[in-house]
């Protein structure tokens, strides 16, 4: 999807807790699984990453938070208030959602997606992966290194794997930049529909 196209399905999500979850997911690269095993302290506003914990092939991650997704995760954790979990599941009472250790379930924000996508007209065979993979795009069409990109998304290639260098706090700088100026450019409305 476009930049455009992304923004647009994303404010066509109807509840509020799937438009944060996708937008977050969106907005740092993540997998389904990791974005909804985030927990509250995986987030770290002061150096403004977060840590993704158990990826694909069980390896951890440190992505650049986006000031965007801050705001929108803040916004959607007061109207929880777990103290573990970022994504709870929702089910149970008032109580029970704020004491619970289980995330929300995976199939809910994939037919929040698809609801939104039948919402826009737009016909493309889209999938939560794909967010990841628009994202990955819209980095590359920002100028953003490919080398920094496969760090973001956690990609493992046996040819960078072994000539892997540790990225210079400049260039960590200049991603960290390149992300919040990707995810500013979409506009999440938080207005429950």
């Amino acid at each position: 999807m476009t930049v455009g196209e992304t923004e647009k399905v994303l404010n066509s999500v109807r509840e509020l807790r799937y438009r944060i979850f996708l937008f977050t997911l969106y907005s740092m690269g993540m997998r389904l699984g990791e974005c909804l095993s985030l927990k509250v302290s995986d987030i770290d506003s002061q150096k403004m990453q977060v840590h993704i914990r158990n990826g694909k092939g069980r390896k951890d991650r440190l992505v650049p938070l986006p000031q965007a997704t801050l705001k929108a995760l803040r916004i959607f954790w007061k109207t929880h208030q777990n103290p573990i979990m970022l994504f709870p599941n929702q089910r149970g009472s008032v109580q029970t959602i704020k004491t619970t250790a289980g995330h929300m379930h995976y199939a809910a924000p994939q037919q929040a997606l698809k609801g939104a996508l039948k919402d826009c007209g737009i016909s493309k065979r889209i999938t939560i992966h794909s967010l990841r993979h628009s994202f990955a795009t819209h980095l590359v069409e920002s100028g953003v290194q490919l080398r920094l990109i496969q760090e973001l998304l956690g990609h493992e290639d046996p040819k960078t794997t072994l000539l892997y260098t540790q990225i210079s706090e400049v260039s960590a700088q200049n991603r960290v930049k390149e992300v919040n100026s990707l995810v500013n450019r979409i506009r999440l409305s938080f207005v429950e529909k």
